[in-house]
């Protein structure tokens, strides 16, 4: 015949769950009492008792087949939430060890209460019944406690994540502060000195004016070409200061590159011609047109033919608009002149560098114009040079360019 009596055990879990909401609010009076439960003063009813109905079903569960291991799995599973809401709640973990103490002792009183009303409880069920009930919490402190520490060990790792990227682009911001130091040193350098050679040079021409009246027509043409001289250095510096400066939005428009090819033949012919060089100049037919800014592809070109012209004494400045591929086009500039050194090709582009000796003209301000706008119309630098032979600056843009998000 089979035994249909119920386990005393079982008896005690559906105690349990018929005392679940006094238990529950027997467990919330203690931790109000409570004055090392600190975080538990800031949270309401619903926020502090989640997750414990989920943990006593599950000690409920393991009493009733008096077996802990086949529940293990759910009660581990609600015992991580319990954790994670925990943290998120701000409680330290010796708050999380202190308030399932007393959900311990809560249950511990209720296991007594219960011993007292069933007769067929006997000391043996009740013991059995205890040690569930604390390898149950054990099961529940040591399962939420480790969720704590995991979601804390997250948190490191995301701050300390923060941490290093944010030493990182300081390291960065640092080092460009210094690098904008020097260069503006340099600026003030190289300008006061092509300013104090300007004025020596007008110096010289008024004392040969006062000396030599007759050599007047000499002086003046040196003042003149030294006043040229100085108007070209402040110039360019507007320019660049323009261009550093531009804040506003690129206005991005449809370009024809034939009509801004012609434009830029048409006005750097005589100038390259009145040097005694020949300009060879292309455009590919098959360049329609294209999107970018057509004022900063002028001053791009015109900055590299001016350059060209400038440090090239014989020969020859090809010049051409070629397409590149599907998607892109170039700007590509080359001369015979006295090229540029491998020493000098990291500096190239920087403020006030020249190429070349002093012997040459210019404010070495030009390849600087340059980078920064091909920088804003995301123009790709390439450039070859032999000393003695010559130089080729080729510059790659997209056909359309997009706008910056």
């Amino acid at each position: 015949m089979t035994d249909t009596r119920v386990s005393p055990l079982r008896n005690f879990a559906e105690f349990v769950r018929a005392e679940r909401i006094q238990l529950t609010g027997q467990w919330m009076n203690a931790v109000a009492s409570d004055a090392d439960l600190v975080e538990a003063d800031k949270l309401t009813y619903q926020q502090l008792a989640d997750h414990l109905p989920e943990i006593l079903e599950g000690l409920c569960a393991a009493l009733d087949i008096e077996d802990l291991e086949r529940v293990e799995t759910s009660i581990e599973r609600n015992a991580k939430k319990h954790g994670k809401v925990r943290w998120r709640q701000g409680y330290r973990i010796e708050e999380l060890v202190r308030e399932l103490d007393l959900f311990h002792q809560v249950l511990d009183e209720a296991l007594e209460k219960f011993a007292l009303s069933d007769s067929t409880f006997t000391r043996r069920h009740e013991s059995r019944a205890r040690r569930l009930i604390a390898e149950a919490v054990s099961m529940v402190s040591y399962a939420s406690i480790k969720e704590v520490v995991s979601e804390r060990d997250r948190k490191i790792d995301e701050y300390t994540g923060r941490l290093e990227r944010a030493n990182h682009e300081l390291t960065l911001k640092q080092r460009l502060v210094s690098d904008l130091y020097e260069s503006r040193m340099q600026i003030t350098r190289s300008v006061v000195h092509d300013l104090r050679n300007f004025l020596n040079a007008f110096s010289i021409a008024l004392q040969l004016i006062g000396r030599a009246p007759s050599k007047a027509d000499t002086a003046l043409t040196l003042a003149n070409r030294q006043a040229a001289d100085m108007k070209q250095l402040v110039d360019q510096m507007v320019e660049y200061s323009v261009v550093l400066g531009d804040g506003a939005p690129l206005i991005l428009e449809q370009v024809d590159p034939r009509e801004l090819y012609d434009e830029l033949v048409a006005s750097s012919r005589p100038f390259i011609e009145a040097k005694g060089l020949t300009l060879r100049a292309s455009c590919d037919p098959a360049l329609k047109a294209v999107t970018s800014n057509r004022l900063k592809l002028k001053q791009i070109a015109v900055n590299l033919l001016s350059n060209a012209t400038k440090y090239t004494k014989s020969g020859q400045v090809e010049f051409q608009f070629t397409m590149a591929g599907a998607e892109h086009w170039t700007i590509r500039v080359s001369d015979t002149g006295v090229g540029i050194a491998p020493s000098d090709a990291e500096r190239v582009f920087d403020e006030f560098e020249r190429a070349a000796g002093e012997d040459i003209p210019g404010t070495g301000l030009g390849l600087a114009i340059v980078k920064e706008l091909c920088r804003v119309l995301n123009g790709q630098i390439d450039f070859v040079s032999r000393e003695g032979v010559g130089t080729t600056f080729e510059i790659r843009f997209p056909l359309v360019l997009e706008e910056a998000q």
